[in-house]
């Protein structure tokens, strides 16, 4: 019943650094706008770990992590047109409500009012959680909180996709592989021919490796300190690669004498502060363009020469 808050099982953090713990946790109804989901396959991102630990964050707990997933839409609250009981959908972090600047630009997809909010771990609505163990509210993580058999999502953090898409494979295109991929595709933008870095060979660089090689760049240079990566990227467009282990001076230097001056592009998608310094630092002066993926720590500083900007990094 639709309007009845659901008792079902989920992983719940309840401090941090410490092992979830599965729990009966009761899902309150969908209100306006809000749809609730049955979340049949979720992955594991990096990003619920970095939250998890609380190592540079506001600690946010108890909480239900998770965002990287695939449901069915079980529910809907009131004035939801966009989808209906039985849609297959991804959840999205960063939403969108079509009606502010953001949404309404072709350059941004930083919505006004559903751009991830690592802190907020309640409703936009009326500033609630939908999750509850014994009356007391258990916080939700970026609108998403996968982590649980059934979520409850404003309606603009979910995207319908077609139902014969097999869900246990296409939960990832809700994170890791559209993250990667449109940093490369929508961001980078590499012209055919051109020389792209890409820092880190987890999911997200392989999939940032696999847009620069659609986009038709020539040169792929993986750079990652765990070798054992490098044969299965290059199933993802890797050309050649850099562990910054074989070399006793800075990898923007190698880079810049591997290519002439410096790469055409770079994708950063470690969230190491220093792999971000050393992406911009690597790009070509006069074009060079460096995409940062990675969440830094909330205390890291970029720190880089003002040439660096005035020679027409970007």
């Amino acid at each position: 019943n639709w309007f009845c808050s659901w008792v079902t099982a989920a992983a719940v953090a309840w401090e941090a650094g410490k092992p979830l713990s599965i729990e009966e946790v009761e899902v309150a109804p969908p209100q306006a706008m809000e749809v609730r989901v049955k979340i049949l396959f979720t992955a594991l991102c990096h990003t619920d770990v970095y939250f998890w630990e609380a190592k540079g964050q506001t600690p946010v707990f108890p909480r239900i992590f998770g965002h990287e997933a695939g449901g069915i839409v079980e529910s809907v609250g009131e004035g939801v047109t966009d989808v209906a009981p039985g849609d297959h959908v991804l959840p999205v972090f960063t939403g969108e409500c079509k009606e502010c600047r953001h949404c309404k630009s072709a350059e941004s997809n930083m919505c006004d009012l559903l751009r991830i909010n690592t802190d907020r771990g309640v409703m936009i609505s009326d500033g609630k959680s939908r999750f509850s163990i014994d009356g007391k509210p258990i916080f939700h993580f970026v609108g998403t909180s996968t982590f649980s058999e059934y979520t409850v999502m404003h309606v603009g953090c979910v995207a319908k996709i077609n139902p014969e898409a097999p869900l246990d494979k296409v939960c990832v295109l809700s994170c890791g592989i559209s993250t990667g991929l449109g940093a490369s595709i929508n961001v980078a933008k590499p012209p055919k021919g051109s020389t792209v870095a890409i820092f880190g060979l987890g999911a997200v660089g392989l999939a940032a490796a696999e847009g620069a090689r659609i986009a038709g760049a020539s040169r792929i240079i993986g750079i990652d300190l765990n070798a054992n990566r490098f044969e299965e990227a290059r199933k993802f467009g890797c050309t050649e690669f850099v562990n910054p282990k074989d070399h006793t001076k800075p990898v923007q230097e190698v880079l810049a004498e591997m290519t002439d001056g410096g790469v055409d592009r770079s994708v950063e998608c470690t969230g190491n502060i220093n792999a971000m310094i050393q992406a911009f630092e690597c790009v070509h002066d006069g074009w060079g363009v460096a995409v940062l993926v990675g969440v830094p720590h909330k205390d890291a500083e970029f720190k880089t020469h003002p040439m660096n900007f005035l020679n027409e990094r970007t």
